[in-house]
């Protein structure tokens, strides 16, 4: 076989070459860590693959519900009434999206096919913000747990907080919205590679949407894009998490945040920001470190901070919105 003319490349080299500048950066750089710890640390991708299957296994549940929601609100036209549920008085939505989020079964992971939903209808930025960040800090189910293993006194204290907190995140937004901040929230995607790809929208609502062939596509369809898109980002985003638990010494974080001092309760929320903190394992984990010492307002710092996002939430979030509403 001849070499391309003027490139001095054999065909088929070319075409390798042609492959490797389409494909997504997100297999490459999956590609070079795992050949990196192939080098030097080869049984870290047995245990790296166990994490993420046990994480994925765990945050499955809510992903599925969460993609299933979106699917069936873009089929049946619901995704418009939401939006105008959505609609009215700004400063009374927060609130009322701030409360709706402390009952719902979310976590920060499983959220975010919601949010895609919702934004891609059109719902105002400032309460999806609000329900945002404080659908993963509580719901009636957590309440409970949390009860039971932290006390009354503190769970109480932590609901109050989750609303707030979305409250507040929610007004801040709004006050960037109105000076001109925040415009367009989602990133262009695409087509067929992301949330908002599905473009193709019914008109009426239809609530028994599977009785009409072209709403079926429309179902089938966001699933689809949406468990791919996400998927993929989650995926990696427990691989890198497998490595942060792998190379982070336990012992570290917990005498870290174990200690009596001003700066244990920022501290405590600087360290609960990456770390993926489901809130039924954070349960027992607070309740342990409060028992060796722990300030309470660093557990409930930590418990915050955790639950609201992570490394796996984060990346997921940087691949869905523009780069001001993920800071």
């Amino acid at each position: 076989m001849t070499e391309l003319s003027g490139t001095g490349l054999h065909p088929a080299r070319t075409k390798n070459l042609l492959r490797l500048r389409t494909a997504d950066p997100l297999w490459l750089v999956v590609l070079a860590i795992t050949l990196s710890l192939a080098t030097f640390d080869m049984p870290q991708i047995v245990t790296s693959l166990v994490f993420m299957a046990r994480s994925i296994g765990w945050v499955i549940p809510f992903f599925a519900l969460s993609i299933g929601i979106a699917a069936y609100a873009k089929a049946s036209g619901a995704d418009h009434l939401i939006a105008l549920v959505f609609a009215g008085n700004p400063v009374r939505m927060v609130i009322v999206a701030a409360l709706f989020g402390a009952l719902s079964p979310f976590c920060s992971c499983g959220v975010i096919p919601i949010i895609a939903g919702l934004l891609g209808a059109g719902v105002p930025l400032a309460p999806v913000m609000a329900f945002w960040l404080s659908s993963p800090l509580m719901d009636p189910e957590m309440f409970i747990i949390s009860s039971a293993g932290l006390g009354l006194t503190f769970t109480l204290a932590k609901t109050v907080f989750a609303v707030l907190t979305g409250v507040f995140g929610g007004l801040a937004t709004l006050l960037m919205v109105r000076v001109g901040k925040f415009g367009t929230p989602l990133r262009q995607v695409r087509s067929g590679s992301g949330c908002s790809s599905t473009r193709q929208r019914a008109i009426k609502t239809d609530w028994a949407f599977w009785r009409t062939r072209d709403r079926r596509k429309i179902f089938w369809a966001s699933l689809r894009e949406n468990g791919f898109f996400l998927g993929k980002w989650l995926t990696f985003a427990f691989f890198i998490e497998s490595l942060m638990v792998a190379y982070v010494p336990a012992s570290f974080v917990s005498g870290w945040l174990g200690q009596d001092s001003w700066w244990t309760v920022p501290s405590a929320a600087l360290a609960g920001i990456p770390a993926y903190l489901n809130g039924f394992a954070a349960v027992p984990l607070m309740a342990e470190l409060i028992r060796m010492g722990m300030m309470p307002g660093a557990a409930m710092s930590f418990m915050i901070a955790g639950g609201i996002t992570s490394v796996p939430a984060a990346i997921a979030v940087y691949a869905l919105v523009r780069r001001p509403v993920f800071i």
